[in-house]
């Protein structure tokens, strides 16, 4: 399984967009350097009031493109950085991955997947019926949450977009991506 990186974007404050870059730099441990989300522990505001001691298991947010595809359709025309994503890819299905798979991205960098966002009230104020359209049904019932994956730098390193991905799938039995 391989993939692209089609932008990446970072941002210093708690904005709901963040702002795309020609580069990022993924920290060991901690994230995307100088975005607001980047720590050892929590670093989303409604995290920080329930726990600021839990582990930041949200470092790393990733979108694949393929979900600005489904929206236009729908009346969303959303460009990179938009729904808060650092990475936005192209050919990977991240939603379909276990948690634990790790993504090799360009030379160096390392994430692992830990689990998926949660589609909130945020994402319902940007765009009048977006959070609607990011959440689905699947055929037994169960929410879908296609607003990306999010993850923890193993392994830090510079990223830009058209960098490749690589997935490493944990071993078996699987666990499917959850919300974090």
């Amino acid at each position: 399984m391989t993939g692209r990186v089609i932008s990446v974007a970072a941002d210093d404050g708690h904005r709901f967009s963040k702002r795309v870059a020609p580069a990022i730099r993924l920290l060991t441990g901690l994230g995307v350097e100088g975005d607001a989300h980047c720590g050892v522990t929590v670093q989303h505001r409604s995290r920080v009031a329930a726990d600021p001691t839990a582990p930041n298991l949200r470092q790393v947010h990733l979108v694949q493109s393929e979900l600005f595809d489904e929206l236009r359709p729908r009346g969303f025309d959303l460009a990179p950085g938009d729904l808060g994503e650092n990475v936005l890819t192209r050919g990977l299905d991240l939603l379909a991955l276990p948690r634990g798979a790790r993504l090799s991205i360009g030379a160096t960098a390392i994430v692992e997947l830990t689990g998926l966002r949660n589609p909130c009230a945020q994402i319902a104020n940007f765009r009048k019926g977006l959070l609607a359209a990011v959440l689905d049904r699947a055929a037994d019932g169960s929410l879908v949450r296609k607003a990306g994956v999010m993850g923890i730098v193993i392994e830090g390193g510079d990223i830009a977009p058209g960098d490749a991905i690589s997935v490493t799938l944990p071993a078996e039995p699987w666990q499917r991506l959850e919300r974090v």
